[in-house]
């Protein structure tokens, strides 16, 4: 439903500020009648890509389409099959939930009679009655949010493109949100989503892919790239290590240690240990291992893997970690902090 096929997108620096290269050989395929994730930290191109997609951003290069539509060619088709709600919420103040939902659908050229139709059907499904007809300046962050999912709706899409759709929110308005994305999907709209939160992907997404530094870095079902680490996680903390030369000595002493799968040194967490073991039986070994080189253990904890691993693994980071470092980057004090955990 949705084809994205070596997207590029740099965008020029500031007097001060370097260019900036958002999507680099950026690739994905979307099924039909699928919720798909996009899951990275801020500045990793999602939004760029989104924007590309919903023909808001002409790419350096690359194809898009959507049902076989050409977005470059022919932009004004593609807006016909989406939907699209953005990070930010835009919403007029004065008018009423009602009165902008009818705007919106004279925007799309919609008759009066299938505006009225459309909008008792929306109110309905995502709860609206009770403050639909107050001005919309009265709005809390969870009912602009459904408000502005209502207006992508409100033309049927058969697309509909998510930018962090649920940043902000309270758990309950969360859970709304998430339980209408569930019924469209199962209604046959293709959705596609982005977001930075690893629950909320694990729990909606069909499919999903990771982004980091504007590529696709990995992609499939939350479940298949789960078991594709295969065995249990172990986090491990030894000692602080004072630089990265003795953390990869301690690696690769564990690496060859009997039923160790995989080991990764987390170095934005003070040089923690990341390891992939067959089972919790192979704790004990580590531990003994670690004894004979005089290495004391601070903290172990063994648990199921999960995206974080997947990305962990992909990355060497975690995607909080990564959250971290976008924010140091535009705060070189908490940057400083960072490092210094």
């Amino acid at each position: 439903m949705i084809e994205l096929h070596h997207l590029r997108k740099g965008f020029a620096g500031g007097r001060k500020a370097p260019p900036v290269q958002a999507l680099d050989d950026f690739s994905l395929n979307v099924p039909r009648a699928c919720l798909y994730g996009l899951l990275g930290p801020n500045g990793s191109g999602k939004t760029t890509a989104l924007r590309i997609l919903c023909t808001l951003l002409a790419p350096d290069s690359g194809v898009v389409r959507v049902a076989g539509c050409d977005a470059l060619a022919d932009p004004r088709g593609v807006r016909r099959l989406l939907g699209y709600v953005a990070q930010e919420v835009a919403i007029d103040k004065i008018l009423t939930g009602r009165e902008l939902l009818r705007l919106q659908g004279n925007l799309y050229h919609l008759s009066g009679a299938q505006i009225e139709e459309r909008l008792a059907e929306l109110i309905s499904l995502l709860a609206m009655e009770d403050w639909i007809d107050r001005r919309c300046g009265t709005y809390s962050g969870g009912m602009r949010r459904r408000l502005d999912l209502a207006a992508g709706l409100l033309h049927r899409p058969a697309v509909l493109v998510l930018d962090e759709p649920t940043v902000g929110l309270d758990i309950e308005s969360r859970n709304a949100i998430w339980q209408v994305l569930r019924l469209l999907r199962d209604d046959g709209v293709t959705i596609l989503l982005s977001s930075h939160y690893l629950e909320e992907v694990d729990a909606l997404a069909d499919r999903l892919a990771i982004v980091e530094a504007g590529r696709v870095i990995a992609e499939g079902s939350p479940a298949s790239l789960k078991q594709s680490l295969g065995g249990d996680r172990v986090t491990l903390r030894v000692r602080e290590f004072s630089d990265g030369v003795e953390a990869e000595r301690v690696r690769e002493l564990l690496g060859d240690c009997q039923g160790v799968r995989q080991v990764v040194v987390n170095r934005a967490q003070g040089y923690s240990l990341n390891l992939v073991v067959e089972d919790e039986g192979v704790v004990a070994g580590i531990r003994e291992t670690l004894a004979r080189e005089a290495l004391p253990v601070f903290a172990l904890a063994l648990s199921r893997p999960s995206l974080d691993d997947v990305y962990l693994q992909a990355t060497g980071r975690t995607l909080m970690d990564a959250e971290l470092a976008v924010v140091g980057q535009r705060d070189p004090k908490l940057e400083r902090k960072r490092q210094m955990r």
